[in-house]
């Protein structure tokens, strides 16, 4: 018996009955066309509701830089929600000239970019060998590459300091550049290794097969499915780069080569002991922004290459 015919008996005793009275709709009580939805239990909102926290308890600080940022500096210790009035006074201090934050920003964007250049040159080199290749102590070999970027900066900062004042370095982009690849190199031929392990072997033997050689099968076919982990590595070299701040600090007096990091903890009020803290607030914004913007754009592929190696 099919739904029309339930539906038709159903008309047809709702007209003829003896008591006048219509029967249910049948479609009720097989449930309908489409399967009904389960209720929500109280784990599910829970699941909701510890998922809001995190993400509150995450953007909150942020939330109040970018509102103090947006207030005058006689109401920035105002503590409501939003700024009232809004204002674009920090902002237009920041960039006034004094402050010299606009080659600041320069100077973290050429840091941050050439350590991330050089440390995927390296890394993918590196993890290809540590990935293709047999010889001996390999493993240990990547694990002393991964325990090299666990010694925290502070514990280089005075035997460099040393090191790049016999050699001249202070004051220069070298001198915050090398240090920088020291931690993301591990971290490079780390997430590398993990994801060319997972790339099957037989796509090179293949290529090999056709004619090419072992750097054109590298080049030309290895390389190019190595993307999303390269994309992803080169993400996170560059943030690690744009954020370093002890190095910056200790190696650089001139306020020409002074990264972003180290230009705000360098800001100055009106007198000797004013905190400028609404001007560190617009700038602490704008060296932050560009990473949101960065990785909210290229999310996926930043999840992809995470992933990518976690099974084959």
């Amino acid at each position: 018996m099919t739904i029309s015919d339930l539906r038709n008996a159903a008309t047809d005793s709702g007209d003829t009955g003896a008591s006048g009275a219509v029967a249910p709709d049948a479609t009720a009580a097989v449930g309908g066309p489409g399967k009904p939805k389960a209720p929500r239990t109280w784990r599910s909102y829970s699941v909701y509701l510890g998922l809001a926290l995190i993400f509150a308890y995450c953007l909150a600080p942020f939330y109040w830089m970018l509102v103090s940022s947006l207030r005058r500096t006689a109401d920035i210790f105002d503590n409501t929600l939003l700024p009232a009035p809004f204002s674009l006074e920090n902002y237009a201090k920041v960039f006034d000239g004094s402050t010299m934050f606009g080659q600041a920003l320069l100077n973290s964007l050429i840091v941050a970019g050439t350590t991330t250049v050089f440390a995927l040159l390296l890394g993918v080199f590196a993890a290809y060998a540590i990935s293709r290749l047999n010889f001996r102590f390999k493993s240990v070999i990547l694990g002393v590459i991964i325990a090299t970027s666990m010694f925290p900066g502070i514990s280089v900062v005075v035997p460099l300091l040393r090191l790049f004042t016999d050699l001249g370095w202070i004051n220069t982009y070298q001198a915050m550049i090398v240090p920088s690849l020291s931690f993301a190199i591990p971290l490079a031929v780390w997430n590398l290794t993990t994801f060319m392990k997972a790339l099957p072997f037989d796509l090179e033997e293949a290529a090999m097969i056709d004619g090419c050689t072992k750097w054109q099968a590298f080049r030309r076919v290895l390389l190019p499915l190595a993307a999303p982990g390269v994309f992803t590595t080169a993400i996170l070299t560059f943030i690690h780069s744009w954020n370093e701040f002890i190095i910056a600090l200790s190696m650089i007096n001139d306020p020409k080569i002074q990264t972003a990091t180290v230009a705000i903890s360098k800001f100055t009020g009106a007198t000797e002991f004013q905190a400028p803290f609404g001007e560190q607030m617009a700038a602490g914004v704008i060296v932050t922004v560009p990473l949101v913007i960065m990785v909210l754009i290229f999310q996926r592929r930043i999840v992809e290459g995470l992933t990518a190696g976690a099974s084959k």
